[in-house]
């Protein structure tokens, strides 16, 4: 098997499995009961929280546990909308964004937020004056990604977090569940981040979302006493201890991890550069563990399913999308349908080896002659 679908998800470390297993036989006990059990479950909540605020230079009190990337977007953006709307309803993102944002902002339209959409270059990098010419009064939130899932486009959170200082009652969220645990990231200029253990070789079903202390959501899940107010329900302490360990281990050597993903980036561009009807869509302005490319003639689909025969696997866009649409990303970036209706999502990885893609590529060159000949 080839597998360079690590965008939508990755295998899970072995340590961090294990860490989840030991939690889960070790430490029985609900962390919210006063018992001895419970107490120490509670324990290993506040060490797993301690280590990931550590990382992320955040404090404990800031962290919020969810199920994933797209129940901690929903909450930082209704969360706002619901606890700030006397200040206004008027929201600022990009055309850019995964679609648990848009899904959250749809919902809000229909509630009578505006929602307004900031300009991007022709890289797809957002423009900070398009960005100023929409603040008003009334803007509450801006929500951008910090790395577009599809294509990889990085956008400068840093500086847009600090130019949002200058509207103290505007509140700064970032997707940050492509970026995390990929690149150095620094949350000094932000309100909310979202990110996703499943991303960063940890399990599925456990999700952070970092909130400062200067800012209130409210809750989307009522109930009884958890590890924050802000998101009822038993504390899922083994899950909790597995993204503290998946997010350590993914800053062991974080820049030599993103140098070799770096190099497999160039090697696997300038060999498929090389083909006539083949597209580039990712950009310098991308991270390297995304390369979206657009086949012209062949479906997106098509390609992905020729490619599945021979055991190798690749995407046609983000896993949570409509998958009867176009890229609505490449379309926005290339503003060219037929490239969008023919794009491929190769995601790379420090595990991904220069011999799978050398095999990768002879397996491209197959499916691509075939297809092109029918």
């Amino acid at each position: 098997m080839i597998y360079l679908d690590y965008s939508a998800t990755t295998p899970v470390n072995e340590e961090v499995l294990e860490s989840f297993n030991v939690a889960n036989k070790e430490f029985i006990g609900n962390a919210n009961s006063l018992h001895k059990l419970g107490v120490n479950s509670s324990k290993l909540i506040e060490s797993a929280t301690t280590q990931i605020a550590h990382i992320l230079n955040v404090k404990n009190d800031e962290i919020i546990y969810t199920s994933s990337s797209s129940e901690s977007i929903n909450l930082a953006i209704k969360g706002v909308a619901f606890k700030y709307q006397q200040r206004g309803k008027h929201i600022i993102t990009s055309k850019f964004e995964h679609s648990a944002t848009y899904g959250a902002l749809d919902f809000l339209k229909d509630l009578g937020f505006e929602v307004s959409y900031v300009e991007t270059d022709e890289n797809g990098v957002i423009n900070l004056d398009s960005l100023k010419s929409l603040m008003r009064s009334d803007t509450i939130l801006v929500t951008i990604n910090h790395v577009n899932s599809e294509i990889g486009i990085k956008q400068p959170i840093e500086e847009i977090g600090q130019f949002l200082k200058e509207y103290p009652k505007c509140i700064f969220h970032v997707d940050l569940t492509q970026s995390i645990g990929k690149i150095n990231v620094n949350l000094d200029n932000i309100d909310l981040g979202t990110f996703s253990a499943h991303k960063i070789y940890g399990i599925k079903g456990i999700s952070c979302l970092i909130k400062k202390e200067k800012i209130q959501l409210e809750p989307l899940i009522h109930g009884g006493k958890s590890t924050t107010i802000y998101r009822s329900g038993t504390p899922a302490h083994p899950l909790i201890v597995s993204i503290s360990k998946a997010l350590r281990l993914a800053y062991i050597n974080l820049d030599e991890k993103f140098n070799y993903v770096l190099e497999l980036n160039k090697y696997l561009k300038s060999k498929l550069s090389n083909y006539e009807d083949v597209y580039i869509n990712s950009n310098d302005k991308c991270i390297p563990h995304i390369l979206n490319i657009s086949i012209l003639g062949i479906k997106s689909e098509t390609f992905m399913h020729a490619l599945e025969e021979y055991d190798v696997y690749v995407s046609t866009k983000t896993a949570c999308s409509i998958h009867d649409s176009l890229s609505e990303s490449v379309y926005e970036l290339t503003k060219d349908k037929k490239r969008a209706q023919s794009s491929i999502r190769i995601s790379l990885s420090y595990l991904t080896s220069k011999e799978e893609i050398d095999k990768f590529l002879n397996i491209f060159d197959e499916c691509y002659k075939k297809l092109k000949s029918l």
